[in-house]
């Protein structure tokens, strides 16, 4: 196929496309959903077949999500009709979803971390036995399955073991795992690999082939191009709530896919640095070691005004545990923190918040938003003495002007400051944090993970709002396990593993190979 631009993205068009592939597991047809003062999906129609990875694809805020949860149940829809296995189904809520054969891997994560590895699998349909006329739950016959699950999908942990003690990774996997165990008939899978490691991926996929072979459809939510252009048999774009086509991925491209994401093209995915010259020192660390034994070890690092410092290493290297003692999150035996020259005593957040010191952790729901409060309150929490008058008396004026001047800077999509955040996508949830901070003026902002499950043009703005605090002599500490990333938009890359600084190297020098053989140089 050829010319496949944005001006053939017809319904007419795609409909004989797809109508040659034969019958459909699923058709979902014009679906319809307001939120007060947004239209969340705008007569949206996706048919997928038996036996094939559907990938669902769209900028943040296009709508993605939104209709994944009106497929399981989670919000009802306004208008449209459901139609799987050949009939019509009404679908109430997610347990009615499930007992239908539909299943759902969510992107935000809603672990139970006090409870087994087994019992967030069964959660609400435990196997039980009968004593007599009261009913228990069989734990023996539990831990049995949960065990065969876990190696049936390649991730063999405890299943005893607390959920808590995994990390976020792991507990994605026992969440696909759940999904797995549900015999589901259409599996949702909403940005599944945002935080494996690439075996961890490679095991993802071999789960999905196996389940295609069983005639199982996937919908699969990633911004990974190369995930899907490797896995997809079908691509749906969406954008800005309305249904803009489908396309056997055969024949897309990922310049292609992003056209029609954004509705134009994107030449360049990382943004000219303008040769921005790093100056003075602002923070220094010497001799950091973590207060846990397996964590890091004796960390030497610097950082300079309007410099980008690049952290890379593979999951477990400990660039996230190091960042949070820099924060005040954790604590360390030994060691010493200096910012412009001066020693610090970091103990809490609120320490390094007052050395002007910001933190955007790569748990977005978990430690990052603050989800039943506003876009306001998300946005002006940490600056709040800048807005309090006589001591007492927040100014509410001057918040939301705050609040919409960060709105319109960072191109959030929300209908209010009232809002709530959890609410909104993914990538308008990280921009509202992004926005947190900015509002604070930091000299020093640590992002870990700042573009996780966000799409190509979120991407680019929020690397864009990097170039720009870096020209403003602001230093960045990002941490990524992209390495394309680290390397496109880093002034020095700093590699760990195992908990030590195993290497360094420039960003004009930096390359994948380099990257990667000191992320696993164990010392």
């Amino acid at each position: 196929m050829e010319n496949l631009g944005v001006q053939f993205c017809t319904p007419k068009f795609i409909e004989r496309k797809v109508t040659s592939m034969g019958e459909y597991m699923l058709e979902m047809r014009g679906i319809s959903k307001s939120f007060p003062g947004v239209k969340a999906l705008d007569d949206v129609t996706i048919k997928v077949r038996p036996g094939t990875v559907h990938a669902l694809m769209g900028e943040n805020g296009a709508g993605k999500s939104t209709l994944m949860k009106c497929l399981f149940g989670i919000y009802k829809m306004d208008a449209g009709e459901v139609i799987f296995q050949g009939e019509k189904v009404q679908i109430i809520n997610a347990d009615d979803a499930l007992h239908k054969g539909i299943a759902m891997v969510h992107q935000e994560l809603q672990p139970i971390p006090e409870r087994s590895i087994a019992e967030n699998i069964f959660c609400g349909r435990y196997p039980t036995k009968s004593f007599g006329p009261l009913k228990v739950i069989d734990h023996k016959r539990m831990y049995e399955e949960a065990a065969s699950l876990l190696k049936e999908v390649r991730m063999e942990y405890d299943p005893k073991a607390k959920l808590g003690t995994l990390s976020i990774s792991q507990m994605q996997s026992v969440e696909i795992a759940k999904a797995v165990s549900m015999d589901a008939k259409v599996v949702i899978m909403d940005e599944p690999t945002s935080s494996l490691t690439d075996n961890e991926v490679e095991a993802l996929f071999i789960i999905i082939d196996d389940l295609k072979k069983k005639g199982v459809s996937i919908i699969y939510i990633s911004h990974k191009m190369d995930e899907i252009l490797r896995i997809s048999d079908d691509v749906s774009i969406m954008r800005d709530g309305q249904y803009v086509g489908t396309w056997e991925a055969k024949d897309l491209t990922t310049d292609m896919i992003i056209a029609k994401m954004v509705g134009r093209e994107l030449t360049n995915i990382y943004p000219p640095r303008d040769d921005i010259e790093p100056g003075e020192v602002l923070l220094e660390v010497k001799g950091l070691t973590s207060i846990l034994p397996e964590s890091f070890k004796d960390i030497d690092l610097t950082l300079r005004r309007g410099e980008i410092l690049g952290l890379g290493g593979l999951v477990g290297a400990q660039r996230t545990e190091l960042m949070e003692a820099i924060f005040g999150i954790r604590h360390c035996s030994k060691g010493e923190i200096y910012y412009k020259g001066e020693k610090l005593q970091i103990r809490r957040p609120k320490d390094a918040i007052s050395h002007n010191i910001g933190l955007i952790t790569e748990d977005r729901r978990g430690t990052g938003i603050f989800g039943v409060l506003s876009i306001a309150d998300n946005v002006s929490i940490a600056s709040l003495d800048k807005y309090v008058d006589l001591g007492v008396v927040l100014n509410d004026k001057k918040i939301e002007e705050l609040v919409r001047d960060n709105v319109s800077k960072l191109s959030i999509k929300t209908p209010s400051s009232k809002t709530l955040i959890q609410s909104l996508s993914g990538g308008n949830q990280q921009k509202v944090i992004i926005s947190r901070w900015l509002a604070n003026d930091p000299d020093i902002l640590i992002m870990d993970e700042p573009t996780r499950g966000i799409d190509v043009g979120a991407k680019y703005e929020i690397y864009q709002i990097m170039i720009e605090l870096a020209k403003q002599g602001k230093a960045i500490v990002m941490i990524s396990s992209e390495m394309a990333e680290l390397i496109g938009m880093s002034d020095r890359i700093v590699v760990m593993c195992n908990g030590r600084v195993t290497g360094e190297v420039s960003g004009e020098e930096a390359t994948q190979e380099k990257i990667m053989q000191f992320a696993t140089k164990f010392n």
